[in-house]
């Protein structure tokens, strides 16, 4: 064979190489399900480590529960049980109150990823991706092979019965054994099995989840029983469901370029002009007469076909308008009076401060609002060993966060606060609990986990001065009580060294020790009579300054009766 002919061949050869690779390749080009790419990365939705995972199911089972239960304005009454089945393999059953779930809807509540009735609304609640209930179904069958169960009524008499696992290439829920059964029920009971997690009772445990979510949830009963049939009982402080928040329409402060674009797709305005009054937060006609001055383009053209030059014209038109801050209408605080009751009753501190802030946007255009408190002495803090260490509490939408908290903008807020300026000089190990919950139509989470807030600038600055607001408070009772033990100190000082002192100068001078003695404690007792004066003086201005504050209050612990019995001593000898 010629080398002409080889060349052809090799050439031919080549080609059919290439053209058998590329086919190979697009055989292999698949669509994988949201169900299969959190199946092989479930990390990316916060189960992952023993007992994060673990607590992270009960998190996401008590959430929709409390949700269900507020959307019907119905107090809820939620049972949590853990039962050990063996190492590291636990069963999970959580049972509220709520109004059930229709059949139709069961299998897209627990078995279907990224479908609920939350994220497509502006309005505020605790779950948002549909990502939770449905996410904990698919870890289940991963780590034992078994189904969820759910039991589901409505209170008439009949409750379905049934049992779900996800389909994950198709991600739908397969539902079995589905039976409808005689039972006067109301609400959702669901129970699964998990393997490879673990239970502790500690600061991320089940159980300390529990405890953080009464305090920022008064209006719940939680009802818990641990794998050694240990049971507690979370009762309610207040009884009164939260206003049901509402939906909210975006507000224009912050929105972007790609926002008014895929707003333009959906809306039924036929002009941009009406689009904008009817879509948008606090868009009269005033606003659209200030944008028409800013903009170069017909604002009754069709929305949908605006140009990303146009959408640009008006998101740089948007920042330099004045509008009037976000409607609240969809914003639910806890409450000061509910914060504070909270605290007192779990934490018990000697004094607290409370402060919400008012509603500001942080970029997209979400309106938001920040509750903080500051609870200083009594069980504040958190005890590591022998120490009492800073504790910090976050919350978003009454939700403890328990995890991630060094990639939180929560934490990082905290962090950045000078602390001495408030008279804690030794931060980390103070007894100080700081409580934050973040409030929004929208939580911009770093991931599906979600347990930390990213951090979005505006959020950021809200929390620094609503810190720095309640730690001025704080600081003026911390100074007063610093300086009423340090004039405790010198009076103990003063009544130790006068024996020895007058001892001293009559040996010197030969001066009679008694008469020395009782002139030296008359002067000592002008002495502090003056400094008590002052003390008193000091501690009208400061409880002057803290009554003016209706969110700061002070508890007056009781003594232990050795302390008590000192004090009584030492106002006997203040007399004699």
């Amino acid at each position: 064979m010629s080398d002409e002919k080889k060349a052809k061949k090799a050439e031919g050869t080549a080609e059919e190489i290439e053209a058998g690779a590329v086919k190979h390749l697009d055989s292999e080009f698949k669509e994988h399900s949201v169900a299969e790419f959190f199946k092989k990365n479930k990390q990316m939705i916060g189960l992952y480590g023993k007992v994060r995972t673990l607590t992270m199911v009960v998190h996401e089972y008590v959430t929709n529960s409390l949700d269900a239960c507020e959307e019907v304005s119905i107090l809820p009454n939620i049972e949590v049980k853990i039962d050990e089945l063996g190492e590291e393999y636990y069963e999970v059953t959580v049972t509220d109150n709520g109004p059930g779930i229709s059949k139709e809807n069961v299998g897209k509540a627990f078995g279907k990823l990224l479908a609920g009735t939350k994220f497509h609304r502006m309005m505020q609640s605790r779950g948002q991706q549909g990502i939770g209930a449905a996410g904990c179904t698919m870890l289940s069958q991963m780590t034992t092979g078994k189904p969820t169960k759910v039991i589901t009524g409505r209170g008439n008499g009949k409750c379905l019965s049934l049992e779900l696992t996800i389909d994950p290439k198709m991600n739908e829920a397969k539902m079995t054994n589905i039976k409808e059964i005689d039972k006067d029920f109301r609400g959702t009971a669901v129970q699964a099995k998990f393997k490879g997690v673990l239970y502790r009772d500690s600061d991320q445990g089940a159980l300390e989840y529990l405890r953080r979510t009464v305090i920022a949830n008064p209006h719940a009963q939680i009802s818990f029983r641990d794998p050694m049939g240990q049971k507690f009982t979370f009762k309610r402080t207040h009884n009164a469901v939260p206003d049901k928040p509402e939906e909210i329409k975006p507000h224009p402060k912050g929105t972007t370029v790609d926002d008014i674009l895929s707003y333009c797709k959906m809306t039924k305005g036929r002009t941009v002009s009406t689009f904008l009054t009817n879509d948008f937060d606090r868009m009269g006609a005033k606003g659209i007469e200030e944008l028409k001055k800013r903009v170069h383009f017909d604002m009754n053209k069709d929305p949908k076909t605006l140009t990303w030059e146009e959408a640009e014209e008006i998101v740089k038109a948007f920042k330099a308008i004045d509008f009037i801050a976000p409607t609240t209408d969809a914003l639910r605080p806890i409450g000061e009076d509910q914060i504070r009751k909270s605290l007192q009753s779990i934490v018990q501190p000697e004094f607290l401060t409370v402060l919400t802030r008012k509603p500001a946007v942080y970029a997209g255009g979400y309106p938001f609002q920040v509750e903080i408190a500051i609870a200083y002495g009594g069980s504040a803090g958190k005890k590591v060993n022998d120490q009492t260490q800073m504790e910090i509490m976050r919350f978003a939408n009454r939700v403890p966060l328990l995890f991630d908290a060094g990639n939180c903008a929560l934490t990082k807020a905290i962090q950045t606060v000078d602390w001495k300026r408030y008279d804690i000089k030794d931060v980390e190990n103070a007894p100080v609990t700081v409580f934050v919950n973040f409030i929004s139509v929208h939580i911009p989470y770093t991931g599906a986990g979600k347990q930390a807030i990213a951090d979005e600038e505006e959020v950021l600055e809200e929390i620094r001065l609503a810190l720095m607001q309640t730690g001025r408070k704080a600081g003026i009772y911390i100074a007063h009580k610093r300086r009423e033990a340090e004039n405790q100190q010198k009076r103990i000082m003063f009544y130790k060294y006068i024996p020895e002192i007058c001892k001293a100068i009559s040996t010197i001078t030969k001066a009679n020790e008694d008469t020395l003695k009782k002139n030296m404690e008359k002067m000592v007792l002008t002495k502090l009579k003056l400094e008590e004066a002052k003390e008193a003086e000091e501690k009208a201005r400061v409880d002057k300054v803290l009554a003016a504050d209706d969110n700061s209050t002070i508890t007056k612990l009781k003594q232990p009766k050795e302390k008590a019995d000192e004090k009584k001593e030492d106002k006997s000898k203040g007399k004699k």
